[in-house]
């Protein structure tokens, strides 16, 4: 670390407490400290409390000549249900390298769902005396990134929906378009930003409302979204298995336009994959728009800037945007921020933390989600070709119950005791398994 860092010491307890009693028990630094300590200036910050804060964008601006540090990417062999521990080695690394050997280090994860915060999984801030701390803080909220993304995408789905009840209330193309675009009190017609957008999307090269016929008018005014066509659900941050499929539209002024609908997790929502690989407000505000919501009745792809709302989510995901400064139990530096699943993303934190830890520290600790196989691919092959980065180390996490599970012992299942093969010695099941590892290594080398 800088000169000026001070490690946490750490009272090793035995036997080993829970992860939440080792947490609970901890001595936290003020977060002004942390920042200090790593070269955040005090107006580059925005705080939450005393353990917690955002670290603005300009920083990038002022730290733009300095040279990256080197970038390490903790992944997995192909993990059991209860997972191997990367975001536990991920951070014990970090705390080795910057509180045991005196370097400058950060680290950078994802930050957790409340769904498997709550369900058997449980939280993912580290584990032992391996942690991100404040591990309530951690696990739950945090600075509201995860709920600004569920605002943005349920306005979306509020949004398209409303569309299509109206276009199919108002069936006169003349008066959908002076709906939409009504005159002032001088009788003047404007179009808005994202009307322009969607003008030229139609390939129609006028920005006067008045200027245009009667069909473009109706090629602008009516999306024609087809009901059986709509790829926006809802989202939420807790497992409610009730709302996953559910009939919207049984209001007495919504008659006539009941349709299936239903709820997904928060995290899984591509707002959370577009603030993951974004570099900036803009780049976020250009990514949302394109996102594809619904197709209309010709099978042409409608996008969130064809509804008019892509301004406005962006609004709502300004602050989201910004990666959130914690610390590790030793007293590290640890930037946590967009959390989006390996399976339908590419589960791996945000390119904008990656860089500002970069640009801040010597050594920057990092981890892509599941195995190697999908997270370390991903983060190769999708995150550090839109960042532009490239790692000097991958560090791959492998444990002798995940060996021996892939060496043909006994399936391993979340909330149920463990099989006695796994408890005991078992070298045949281990020699068995270690393929997977072999294999998982050769593909790592493969980017190397």
């Amino acid at each position: 670390m800088s000169r000026n860092f001070t490690p946490t010491p750490l009272n090793l307890v035995h036997p080993v407490p829970s992860d939440l009693e080792i947490a609970q028990a901890a001595t936290l630094k003020p977060i002004l400290q942390i920042a200090e300590e790593v070269g955040i200036q005090e107006e580059e910050l925005e705080l939450f409390g005393p353990y917690k804060a955002k670290i603005k964008l300009e920083i990038l601006e002022r730290l733009k000549d300095r040279p990256d540090g080197k970038y390490i990417d903790v992944t997995a062999i192909t993990p059991t249900p209860l997972g191997e521990g990367k975001t536990t080695t991920t951070v014990g690394l970090s705390q080795a390298l910057g509180a045991h050997l005196g370097k400058n280090v950060m680290t950078v994860i994802r930050q957790p769902s409340q769904g498997p915060t709550f369900g058997i999984k449980g939280g993912a801030a580290g584990g032992g005396y391996s942690q991100i701390v404040p591990m309530e803080d951690f696990n739950l909220h945090l600075t509201g990134d995860i709920h600004a993304i569920t605002a943005a995408h349920n306005l979306c789905a509020a949004a398209l929906d409303a569309r299509m009840m109206h276009e199919k209330n108002t069936p006169d193309d003349e008066k959908l378009f002076d709906a939409l675009c009504p005159p002032d009190k001088h009788g003047k017609r404007r179009f808005s930003p994202t009307m322009l957008r969607r003008l030229k999307k139609l390939g129609i090269e006028k920005t006067d409302p008045n200027e245009l016929t009667p069909e473009e008018r109706a090629r602008f005014a009516r999306l024609d979204i087809d009901p059986n066509g709509v790829q926006w659900r809802r989202v939420m941050d807790v497992n409610d298995r009730m709302l996953r499929e559910i009939m919207v539209g049984l209001g007495k002024e919504e008659a006539g336009h009941e349709h299936r609908s239903g709820f997904d997790i928060t995290v899984a929502s591509e707002i959370m994959a577009i603030l993951a690989l974004t570099t900036s407000l803009a780049d976020m505000r250009e990514r949302l728009g394109r996102m594809v919501v619904a197709v209309d009745r010709k099978g042409n792809p409608v996008t969130a800037e064809d509804l008019g709302v892509a301004g406005a989510m962006t609004v709502l995901m300004k602050d989201a945007i910004k990666p959130n400064l914690m610390q590790t139990l030793e007293g590290t530096p640890a930037l946590v921020h967009a959390g989006p699943f390996a399976n339908i993303a590419h589960g791996n934190s945000s390119i904008i933390a990656d860089k500002i830890a970069l640009k801040l520290a010597d050594y920057v600790v990092t981890e892509s989600g599941f195995g190697a196989d999908i997270g370390m691919e991903k983060f190769m092959n999708i995150k550090c070709r839109y960042s532009g980065l490239i790692p000097h180390v991958v560090v791959l996490v492998a444990t002798v119950r995940a060996l021996k599970m892939h060496g043909g012992g006994p399936k391993v299942v979340a909330g149920k005791p463990l099989a006695h093969e796994y408890t005991e010695e078992n070298l045949e099941l281990l020699q068995r398994g270690l393929p997977n590892l072999t294999r998982h290594i050769e593909n790592a080398l493969k980017f190397g």
